[in-house]
């Protein structure tokens, strides 16, 4: 977004379901992304924001799930939101060693906004996500402060930069810079239009692996350049689904599932050192903090609507993934540490489709 060069501007369309407007996690209505990006020498990392909704999540929370493919990974809420299936916090991204820093800054964001936690009521169920940027980013130095974390979930948007930015400033995919991508797809169903969205963290893939458009481009360009390490996946994914699809907590669980087969179209294998963790929520329900005096009343779709879910759920994922790699920058990152841009690489051997 914001003019840059997406996969479906080199001639690849990704899927048979219709696109968003945006073709991001933002047509999904209310859903808002920041960005902090940290970029100089060494420091190459940074924090990236995703408001589920404008209004207080603590109070009105959604139903959400996850899944994880391959466990490698560090996260804070997914025990609870497993347990309970609701959502009551922004979500944030960023790197491994700094996942406390922003559990840290979004308790206090909450807390901010809601006094009676801790007093009167419960406490709080933080969502953070990461991926280790350690290849380009002097990690151990943990750039991201808590300031950085406030910034960027007070400067949200529905368009907003993929690539190489916030989270995504030093994340390496299929041996190439990576970073964030979004997507989306729209449905039909006989009862209204949906829309569901995809925003990734893209760190994770061996050069050789990488499929576009259903062709082996990674092989062709292991074939064209040298890169001694890239035999080696040791990296991550995080996978972010939003939709005002409604549905129950089970049936997101299945739809976010589905992930994988967008996953797995751009090669991945899932591989051992690999976190490949995935995050859904359902806006078109708000669950009420305070007990009602009524029972809930909570809208969810028949079972045989649910194929056009999965499939926006794998084509949107499928999407994101190459979003980010086309939209990453050259990052120069600690040591020196480097990774080829696919978009320079596309243009340099004459690669279309």
């Amino acid at each position: 977004m914001h003019g840059q060069k997406r996969i479906r501007d080199y001639g690849v369309t990704v899927g048979k379901l219709p696109t968003g407007y945006y073709n991001s996690i933002t047509d999904v209505d209310g859903v808002t992304v920041g960005h902090v990006t940290l970029s100089q020498g060494e420091m190459q990392t940074g924090v990236t924001a995703i408001l589920p909704h404008q209004g207080n999540l603590f109070k009105e929370k959604l139903i959400a799930s996850c899944h994880i493919l391959n466990g490698f990974g560090k996260t804070m809420g997914t025990i609870q939101m497993k347990e309970l299936g609701t959502l009551e916090t922004p979500i944030l991204l960023t790197n491994t060693l700094n996942i406390g820093t922003a559990v840290l800054a979004l308790t206090k964001y909450m807390m901010a906004d809601n006094p009676e936690i801790g007093r009167t009521t419960g406490t709080l169920n933080p969502v953070v996500g990461e991926c280790n940027d350690m290849y380009l980013n002097d990690i151990r130095a943990q750039f991201v402060e808590e300031h950085h974390v406030f910034s960027a979930l007070t400067h949200t948007s529905a368009e907003f930069h993929e690539g190489a930015v916030g989270a995504g400033t030093g994340m390496v995919s299929y041996s190439l810079k990576g970073g964030v991508g979004t997507a989306s797809r729209e449905m039909e169903l006989e009862h209204g239009s949906y829309t569901l969205g995809v925003l990734v963290l893209a760190n994770f893939g061996m050069l050789s692996d990488l499929k576009i458009d259903g062709r082996a481009v990674g092989e062709e360009l292991k074939k064209a350049i040298i890169h001694p390490s890239e035999e080696e996946d040791k990296g991550s994914i995080m996978v972010i689904i939003a939709t005002d699809l409604p549905v129950s907590e089970r049936q997101l669980n299945r739809i976010i599932k589905r992930s994988v087969t967008g996953l797995s179209r751009t090669g991945s294998t899932i591989s051992n050192g690999s976190g490949d963790i995935i995050i859904g929520f359902s806006t078109a329900a708000r669950i009420p903090h305070e007990k009602p005096a009524q029972c809930l009343t909570l809208p969810m779709i028949h079972e045989q609507d649910i194929d056009s879910a999965f499939r926006a759920a794998g084509e949107a994922t499928e999407e994101a993934i190459l979003n980010a790699l086309v939209t990453a920058t050259h990052k120069t990152g600690r040591d020196g540490n480097e990774r080829p841009i696919l978009s320079d690489l596309l243009t340099k051997y004459n690669i279309t489709f």
